[in-house]
């Protein structure tokens, strides 16, 4: 249970330096307070541990003689044919948002924005947004005013001079300034002319915020911290603002000719609410194209806007009944997609009309639609190379529990295996593409990293080696990944945990991962590693543990994505159900010596399992579980149940507290009183359901110190520790009683 402490601390925030020639890369291979930048040259005996300053990192896929960059907040450059490093601009404010048309960089300062012209070298201010009304200040003479410049010569002398000055002086840069109420601006850019700023003004709900109590604290008193605000009806929005510098003029991008966006509105009277991501460039800067999201969540579109106008061009449109998503889709957490261009024309993109999330091109003029992949896979990262001639992406053809490297060729859709063993391959491709960084992981071996040429079959050759003699010591269980057939016919992937046949105690754990849309029955290092070695643990002890990528789990297609649309507990509940007859069909599992558990969404399953299916487990443990979803946020919640008002009977059917009158089974619940994403308010309601219904076979544990996921050692011992006691207490000691 110490997590990292005992397996080593893996490296972690890979990147390539701007010359290419080091890696570097986050690490804490000797167990510190807190790791260290290292750096790796390709070809050396042992990473560097970087005692003085970092050296700047690689973003992007176009290369320049010049690179400017931010780093710590400041504007600095790096010069490729002299491998000199030179500062540009520092100021106590923190510089971001930093964008490049050839020999223009622009950044952001505050709510001011910026242009720097490498050939110049000149720095000078565009354009800045203020909070609040513009005023304009009116002044009209009194007649006794009018009077005293008719009557005195000195007077009229005094105004000629300043009219002559006037004329005369060098005037300063009037900076344009916009003004904005009750909202707030961000992603503010500039098209590659140089004569348009656009900006995105978003408008909030007031909703009322929640807050957590923090109980343990140096001077013995109860605090109270913010947090977020419950699911409601009421949804944000956002404009999308022009300002003509050329012109001096400041409009809105109007969305009416967009398809679909009044919605199921018949009277037409209000478009949807929507969210429009950053405006993706061609090279040159003449041509945009920008995805828009409505925050009803069933449709997504792709335009252009013509910026003198504001008028838009719709060139993709995608809906779901259920909703948007995928890899590489713009989803619910206002994460941007995959977008970009070819060339001045075409463009790439990814959608999941297929069922399952592909990439494409798209072009401009014609509207002529190439899908670049197809099949019963997904992509899930990709990049476009310098030259444009190919893109480098990760997919899971081989298996769903992959992550393998490809290059896909544009013009002949090949697809060269780079890097394809079982496990997970996170790549970094070095900035003349010559050579790859990867993190990379298999279900027994945590994260290292490791180096390999760009190119068909490459090998990987390892870098660093983290784990500890104590992890390296014991022989980890290698959990094979299997098919289960659940009854609707669909095949459900999940791992299996089997022990030796001497200690085989005939009873079974399933667990349930979290978030929903996460994968866990897959071939790399497990993001839940402290189950993984629990399961370990119960194997060793005679257990059988399956570990089931339900329907609604990440890496399958959009229709196991969106299975549970309106009835969470519903269809995923159902295949852990399946799970439990295959272990007793095919494993000769004790039917009533079954256990189920999970943490978050999978605390909320193991609640419904309890509570919908009494009966058909023995016990429960529910570690930080969703009891009403009537109570989550607003963003994950509305995403799949719709809204509060208008969909109630979904929320009502996924809720475990409206089931808590049917508890007959063991159940034990578990959660930090200071979780500002599920809240300790979520479990105390349902005790209070319980205690009023005279329940009796469930139990509370609480953690003061703890938020939704745990930090300390001994809280995370203490919590498995009363799970396994469950399980031995009910699958084992009290049988036959």
């Amino acid at each position: 249970m110490k997590g990292n402490e005992f397996i080593g601390h893996q490296p972690n925030d890979i990147r390539w330096s701007l010359d290419g020639k080091q890696i570097l890369f986050y690490w804490n291979p000797k167990n510190e307070i807190t790791g260290a930048e290292y750096l790796y040259a390709p070809g050396s005996s042992n990473p560097i541990r970087i005692k003085d300053q970092i050296p700047a990192s690689h973003h992007g896929n176009q290369l320049y003689d010049t690179e400017v960059y931010i780093q710590f907040g400041n504007l600095l450059k790096f010069d490729r044919r002299t491998n000199e490093t030179t500062c540009i601009f520092k100021t106590s404010s923190y510089l971001h948002n930093l964008q490049r048309f050839r020999d223009h960089v622009y950044f952001q300062e505050d709510l001011k924005f910026f242009e720097y012209n490498l050939k110049s070298g000149c720095i000078k201010q565009l354009i800045s947004f203020k909070k609040g009304k513009k005023t304009t200040s009116s002044y009209n003479k009194t007649h006794w005013q009018t009077e005293e410049e008719e009557l005195f010569l000195f007077i009229q002398e005094q105004k000629e001079k300043e009219k002559w000055n006037d004329q005369h002086s060098p005037k300063q840069q009037k900076i344009p300034v916009v003004y904005y109420e009750k909202s707030s601006v961000n992603s503010i850019q500039i098209d590659g002319t140089r004569r348009f700023v656009t900006f995105r003004l978003n408008e909030y709900p007031k909703n009322e915020e929640t807050h957590v109590e923090n109980h343990i604290s140096e001077d013995g008193h109860t605090y109270v911290s913010q947090a977020r605000s419950k699911v409601s009806d009421n949804d944000p929005n956002h404009k999308l603002g022009i300002y003509d510098l050329e012109k001096d003029t400041c409009y809105y991008v109007v969305t009416t000719s967009l398809e679909d966006i009044w919605g199921n509105s018949d009277e037409k009277k209000k478009e949807r609410n929507i969210i429009m991501h950053s405006i993706q460039y061609s090279d040159d800067g003449s041509k945009n194209v920008m995805d828009i999201r409505s925050y009803d969540n069933k449709s997504r579109w792709i335009v252009s806007i013509d910026l003198p106008t504001g008028k838009l061009t719709q060139l993709e449109f995608q809906e779901d009944e259920a909703w948007i998503g995928g890899p590489g889709i713009s989803n619910w957490n206002m994460v941007p997609g995959t977008l970009g261009w070819i060339n001045n024309t075409t463009i790439y993109y990814q959608s999941e009309k297929t069922g399952y999330s592909h990439l494409y091109l798209l072009n401009t003029k014609t509207k002529e639609d190439i899908a670049l992949t197809t099949g019963n896979w997904e992509v899930h990262k990709v990049q476009l190379s310098n030259k444009k001639d190919r893109f480098y992406i990760t997919a899971n053809k081989q298996h769903p529990g992959n992550r393998e490297f490809y290059h896909l060729m544009i013009d002949s859709k090949e697809l060269l295996p780079i890097l394809t063993m079982d496990g997970n391959h996170e790549v970094f491709v070095s900035p003349d593409e010559k050579r790859l960084a990867v993190r990379y992981s298999y279900r027994t071996k945590p994260w290292e990293l490791y180096t390999a040429p760009n190119k068909k079959g490459a090998e990987l050759s390892q870098v660093t080696k983290s784990t500890t003699t104590n992890f390296n010591n014991y022989t980890w269980w290698d959990p094979k990944v299997i098919s289960i057939k659940a009854a609707d016919g669909i095949d459900i992937n999940a791992r299996i945990y089997s022990p030796e046949k001497n200690t085989k105690n005939g009873a079974a754990v399933i667990f349930v991962h979290g978030a929903g849309y996460l994968q866990n029955a897959h071939n790399w290092w497990s993001g839940y590693y402290r189950e993984y070695m629990f399961h370990n643990l119960l194997r060793d002890n005679g257990y059988t543990v399956l570990d089931i990528d339900y329907r609604a789990s990440k890496g399958y297609g959009r229709d196991h994505r969106t299975a549970i649309y309106r009835h969470m507990g519903g269809i995923d509940l159902n295949d852990q159900l399946d799970g439990k007859q295959y272990l007793v069909d095919s494993l000769g599992i004790d039917p009533d010596r079954i256990g189920i558990y999970g943490g978050s969404y999978g605390g909320f399953i193991t609640l419904m399992a309890l509570l919908t299916k009494p009966g058909e487990f023995k016990c429960g443990a529910a570690i930080r579980s969703v009891t009403d979803w009537f109570h989550y946020n607003h963003e994950y919640t509305s995403n799949i149940l719709n809204y509060p008002s208008s969909d109630p009977e979904a929320y009502k059917q996924s809720s475990p507290i409206y089931f808590a009158e049917n508890l007959q089974d063991r159940l034990l619940m578990l959660h930090g009183m200071v979780d500002d994403n599920v809240q300790f308010q979520d479990v105390v309601r349902l005790s209070q359901r319980f205690i009023e219904l005279k329940k009796e076979n469930w139990e509370l544990a609480v953690y003061p110190v703890e938020a939704h996921s745990f930090k300390k050692s001994y809280s995370w011992t203490d919590e498995y520790r009363r799970i396994y006691e469950l399980f031995y207490e009910e699958l084992i000691e009290n049988q036959g009683k």
